[in-house]
């Protein structure tokens, strides 16, 4: 169904990206260091989920209205920042002491934390002009169905992103819960937190299509 050396090039590249930090990576440390390590790795299942919705559209070919349509591309540009920035403003708000676990701990913060995630990756469209561009260079149409390869080459960059982005998260929630302890590191937490977010979302808004 695909190309050995192909898939062998893709692996090696998915796990490139996968480990550079990007605007994913630093938006799961942000949660995990908010919400402590569930949120985290909530938040990295939420992007998971949000990367395999756009997998799917580039192997039925749905992304590429992206590139044909550059208004569709500027009004989630600017909704995925909108967002963002109405996270920065609640982490900057934020006054709780959350407790060991951190506010992620529950089952409410576990499923907020998810839809967080996918919500803020599925409102950027960089992420769906990604796939566009980086997908079909791994594709052999004499192989048989591009779909098909699409969609296993999107599938194993969903699983790679969620290892290592969840680890990531795992790790910077289980820092920020010992830090938590004290009342002022909590409160910087926050703070470095609407930074990240307001840093994102102003990312976001000066990028544009290539």
């Amino acid at each position: 169904m695909v190309d050995m050396s192909l898939y062998a090039a893709f692996l090696v590249a998915a796990f490139a990206l996968c480990v550079t930090p990007g605007p994913d990576m630093m938006f799961i440390v942000a949660m995990g260091g908010r919400g402590g390590p569930t949120a985290g790795v909530m938040a990295a299942f939420g992007v998971a989920c949000a990367m395999l919705v756009h997998a799917v559209a580039a192997a039925l070919g749905l992304s590429a209205l992206f590139t044909a349509l550059p208004t569709l591309y500027h009004v989630l540009r600017w909704a995925g920042a909108a967002y963002l920035l109405y996270l920065a403003v609640k982490a900057f708000r934020d006054r709780s002491v959350p407790d060991a676990e951190g506010a992620g701990g529950t089952g409410s913060g576990m499923r907020r934390a998810f839809w967080q995630g996918a919500i803020t990756n599925l409102l950027n469209p960089k992420v769906i002009l990604f796939n566009v561009a980086f997908l079909p260079q791994f594709v052999d149409p004499s192989l048989g169905p591009v779909q098909g390869q699409l969609l296993l080459l999107g599938v194993t960059l969903v699983v790679m992103g969620f290892l290592w982005d969840g680890s990531v998260g795992l790790l910077a929630g289980r820092l920020a819960s010992f830090l938590r302890r004290s009342a002022r590191v909590n409160r910087w937490l926050n703070i470095v937190s609407g930074t990240v977010f307001t840093g994102l979302a102003l990312r976001l808004v000066a990028t544009s299509p290539k």
